[in-house]
Order: C-alpha cells, then sequence, then structure tokens
C-alpha cells in the first residue's frame, strides 16, 4: 500500500488557506507549493543538481510524452522517474488527460485552458491536423514526434503511470476546451467519471490517486463533480479542465469547489501566475504546477519581487532584451539571493540571450525557479505566523 499520507497543520484566520505536510516514501513536501514540471523527465535547462541546489520538494511528470519518449517501460527498468532522473524526491504525474485538450479541442480553436488566444495560434487553428480524438473508450492520440497513431484509455493510463514509478499520480479525465458548450461538457464530465472508476479499480495501490474535478465553467457540473470526487477513495483530489474564461472565472469556480472538499491535499492543474499564486492559496489549494516559470525564463522574461519594482501592473516580471539593460550591472532582482543574481549582471545576461548562448537558458530558469519557490516559503511562513494577508497587500496592494 502506498506510504501517502497529508496532515493540516494550520489553518489561516482570514481565508481558507491552509499550511500542511504531504508525506511519501520519497520524503515530505511542505505545502503550499508550487511543483517544478519536468515534462519529458527534466525540468528545462535544469539538472537534477540545479533542482537539489534550489531545495526542489518535488517534480511532476508528463505521461503522454515520456509514454512516446522514451518510453514507460524503458523508465520502470530505471526505478522509474527517480532512479532515471537522478532526483530522489517525490514525483506527480499527470493521466495524459490534458493532452486529450491541448491536442484535440486547444488545437483546433486555438486557445488555452483558460481561454487566451495566443498571437498565431487562432491563424492557424484549423489548418493542421488535431492529434487527439476523444472516444467513449479513451483518447486517440497522434505522436507529436513521428505521427504515429496511439489509443490511451484509463486502465492504459494506470499501466503508464505504474511504471514511470511517480508516487501520487492522477485519475485519467477529460480536459474540455473553454468553449464547449454545456451539453458536452456534461457529456465529458460523465465521461471522466466513469474513468475515475476504472482508475481507482486499476491503479498500483503503492502510488497516491488523485480524483480531478472536471465541470467547465458551469456551477452545476463543478459541484456534482467535486461531490463525487468527494465520495470516492482518492488520495488527493485535483482541479483540472477548462477554468473559465478569465482569471475571475478561476476565481470562482474554485469558490464553488473547493468549499465542498474535505480535507484531503488539493492540487490545481497547470495554475502558477505569481497573483494565482496568492489568490488561490487562500482559496485552500494545497499545490500548483505550471510551467510558466521555466518557459517565460527561456524567452527571457525574468521575475522580479516587489522590493525591486516588481508590481501587479507588471506581472512581477520584465524582458531583459531591452536596450536599457546593455551596460546595467545590477543582478536580474537586487533583492534575490539565487546562485544567478549573486553572481552575474543584467548587462551579461542580456548579451548571453541576444547572443542565443545556451548558458543563458539555464541562468534564467535558475532565477525563476529559485523566485517562485521563495515565495511559496514566504507563503508558508505567513500562514504559519497569521500575516498572510500583510504579505499579500505587499505583493498584489490588495
Amino acid at each position: 500500500m502506498s506510504e501517502f499520507g497529508f496532515r493540516v497543520l494550520k489553518n489561516d484566520r482570514a481565508s481558507r488557506a491552509r499550511l500542511g505536510r504531504i508525506r511519501t516514501a520519497r520524503g515530505a513536501i511542505d505545502t503550499p507549493y508550487l511543483v517544478p514540471v519536468a515534462t519529458c523527465a527534466s525540468v528545462r535547462a535544469l539538472s537534477s543538481e540545479d533542482l537539489l541546489a534550489l531545495g526542489a520538494q518535488c517534480a511532476l511528470a508528463n505521461t503522454y510524452h515520456l509514454a512516446l519518449r522514451p518510453g514507460a517501460e524503458l523508465i520502470r527498468k530505471f526505478g522509474g522517474l527517480a532512479g532515471f532522473m537522478g532526483f530522489p524526491r517525490p514525483f506527480f504525474t499527470d493521466s495524459g488527460g490534458f493532452q486529450a485538450f491541448s491536442l484535440g479541442a486547444g488545437k483546433a480553436h486555438g486557445v488555452n485552458k483558460l481561454g487566451t488566444i495566443f498571437p498565431g495560434r487562432a491563424e492557424a487553428a484549423g489548418k493542421s491536423p488535431v492529434l487527439a480524438e476523444v472516444t467513449e473508450e479513451g483518447v486517440r492520440f497522434r505522436s507529436v514526434y513521428d505521427g504515429s497513431e496511439h489509443f490511451l484509455d484509463a486502465a492504459g493510463s494506470m499501466r503508464l503511470q505504474s511504471d514511470l514509478g511517480a508516487d501520487m499520480i492522477m485519475a485519467f479525465d477529460e480536459c474540455t476546451s473553454p468553449l464547449a458548450d454545456y451539453e458536452y461538457t456534461k457529456r465529458a464530465l460523465e465521461r471522466t467519471h466513469r474513468w475515475a472508476e476504472v482508475s481507482l479499480r486499476d491503479h498500483d495501490p503503492r502510488q497516491a490517486l488523485y480524483g480531478i474535478v472536471q465541470g467547465g465553467w458551469f456551477r452545476d457540473l463543478r459541484e456534482a463533480s467535486a461531490d463525487f470526487v468527494s465520495s470516492r477513495p482518492f488520495d488527493g483530489i485535483a482541479i483540472g479542465g477548462s477554468l473559465g474564461k478569465s482569471k475571475d472565472d478561476m476565481h470562482e469556480i474554485l469558490d464553488w469547489v473547493v468549499p465542498r472538499l474535505d480535507r484531503r491535499p488539493r492540487h490545481l492543474l497547470g495554475i502558477g501566475g505569481i497573483d494565482d499564486l496568492f489568490l488561490c492559496v487562500e482559496k485552500g489549494i494545497d499545490t500548483f504546477d505550471c510551467v510558466t516559470p521555466t518557459r517565460q525564463a527561456r524567452r527571457g522574461i525574468l521575475y522580479l519581487s516587489p522590493a525591486s519594482g516588481g508590481a501587479p501592473a507588471n506581472n512581477f516580471r520584465f524582458q531583459l532584451r531591452g536596450a536599457r539593460f546593455k551596460t546595467d550591472e545590477l543582478p536580474i532582482d537586487p533583492a534575490c539571493a539565487c546562485s544567478t543574481c549573486r553572481t552575474y549582471s543584467r548587462a551579461y545576461l542580456r548579451h548571453l540571450f541576444l547572443a542565443h548562448e545556451l548558458t543563458f537558458f539555464r541562468l534564467a530558469t535558475i532565477h525563476n525557479v529559485h523566485f517562485v519557490l521563495d515565495l511559496m516559503a514566504r507563503i508558508r511562513r505567513a500562514i504559519r505566523e497569521d500575516s498572510l494577508a500583510a504579505l499579500r497587500r505587499e505583493w498584489l496592494g490588495t
């Protein structure tokens, strides 16, 4: 059986935020926590030694991508993700269900799960074939690597996640598009609930299984899903799928869902903006996963604390390519204690970025990951000291 456990250590006086600890065979995770994403068994640009030096408590890997390359069975032969990656900490894996959206309806509509249309996506939508088709039995995928066809259902997802050897795994689900209407979302939710039952039946009992609350931006469906998942013997509960068409919608969905959940750990899938970390923690979320910090680092977008000019108006970040940084002797963030900020100037890092030097990706990613992990540590300390509202005002001004 799983060695998984979760304990709430303290509840915030003024919100639903809570200080907690997840226990696994590979170590503990102090929550609230933003889980670094190691999509293909690597946090982009960082080594496992870098992650350990940053104090990363755990990581999340992607079942779909790893099943295609190098193959879950190969990873199993190395003792699972921890042995394959050389990172002896707890792992989450997703189920592959998100790719049903991102390679299917998301690709067809040119949108992300919050309904955001990115430059170029709208024009590309419909001009290339979708790579995922949802059926009642599961999802038919076409590989993003070689175009080969694959089928994944709930039982198959459980087998793959068992081979990957994660400590915490996700039930197989369908993430619907924010453009999906009520009738389609309802049918998708019924499928997700059927797949959840199969996931419960077929998952490796040594792994902690999270059920996933779906239902799009429809209150009755979200509440029905929250009640369904809560009534089943999942070890944890994740909130996924389309979260409306704006962050205000996402916050409203959490207000519908979280009060219906019990004290099991709560994970919010695919969310991790700086403002999200405060607002969603206050609504009762324990863990998050998000590729944004590392993706933005590779694009020269670096995080900045309020002490150094970061604010909601600039999303706590700046673009390093700007000409004004050509001779800037300051570190990325003078208030940051990461190894990049202790060593390198903005001028040097800008030079690396413009010269397409690979070193830049690592140094920038170290900063952004340190930044968000340090912020989560501050949030945990604030909950412990009953000062979360003051910390939020310092960062968000409200």
